[in-house]
């Protein structure tokens, strides 16, 4: 009598086909794979709406592809990086942000684009820690500033009549008054340890890169009391007209170095 020769399975081969199995009955199913564009695009909205940042940004990823090609898919690249902004993911949002401008320079929403990349930044230097800290703009990295200024000056400059402009060029204003005050604030920490040079050189930085800006009285003054402590005094009675010229009864000259009180700046 013939019988049937049973070949025996390894045990890593049982093992490993169990955990395939147990793999595929625990793969997570996509509750939207029967949902419409329009229909992920209102849920998604949904969840901005409601704060869920989360929970939008997947929804509007697959809208991406769903839609791809459609002035429907544009729109959720933008909510995208709004989502990622508004949930302190500042590099996806900018990299979002980039994507949809190399891919839509034509877009009518590229405005828009451009000022959100610039808020982006510019909210980035404020932040909550320098609200908690009262700490000054201009006494942090100026970097995220910069990328943040010539954003909004690309916006202003090809869309000036964008809705966005106006508040962009207050934005841009804001900065250029603190990347002067960054210097000033830098020369006044060298005046305080004794480096009256460069406390010198740091101040007149603020003079010659940015005019018309509220640092450039103490400037002045940082450069008259630095020349006054190195000795020269001819360059120090010089800066001392200069500054009595362009700023009759400085407060500066009869009461020194500022403290306390509110700062220039404001938050927006």
């Amino acid at each position: 009598m013939l019988r049937a020769k049973l070949s025996v399975v390894p045990a890593w081969m049982v093992i490993a086909m169990a955990a395939l199995l147990h793999g595929c009955a625990s793969a997570p199913v996509d509750t939207t794979a029967g949902w419409s564009p329009n229909r992920l695009y209102a849920e998604a909205r949904d969840e901005l709406n409601a704060g869920g940042y989360t929970q939008a940004i997947p929804l509007l990823e697959k809208l991406e592809g769903r839609a791809a090609g459609t002035p429907l898919a544009q729109q959720a690249q933008l909510d995208k990086a709004y989502a990622h902004y508004k949930n302190s993911e500042k590099a996806q949002a900018i990299a979002t942000l980039e994507r949809f401008i190399k891919l839509h320079p034509a877009s009518p929403a590229l405005d828009y684009a451009l000022y959100l990349k610039g808020i982006v930044n510019f909210n980035d230097n404020l932040g909550i820690l320098s609200f908690v800290s009262r700490q000054d703009l201009s006494e942090r990295d100026q970097k995220a500033a910069k990328d943040s200024f010539e954003s909004l000056k690309e916006l202003v400059s090809r869309f000036p009549d964008s809705k966005y402009a106006p508040d962009a060029r207050e934005r841009m204003t804001y900065i250029v008054n603190s990347l002067a005050q960054y210097e000033v604030h830098v020369a006044r920490f060298y005046y305080s340890r004794g480096a009256y040079v460069a406390a010198v050189s740091r101040a007149q930085i603020a003079l010659a890169d940015y005019s018309n800006v509220p640092a450039a009285e103490e400037a002045l003054f940082i450069i008259m009391r630095s020349y006054d402590a190195l000795g020269l005094v001819q360059l120090r009675d010089d800066t001392r007209r200069v500054l009595e010229k362009n700023y009759t009864n400085s407060e500066y000259l009869s009461r020194g170095f500022k403290s306390g009180g509110d700062p220039w700046w404001k938050f927006w």
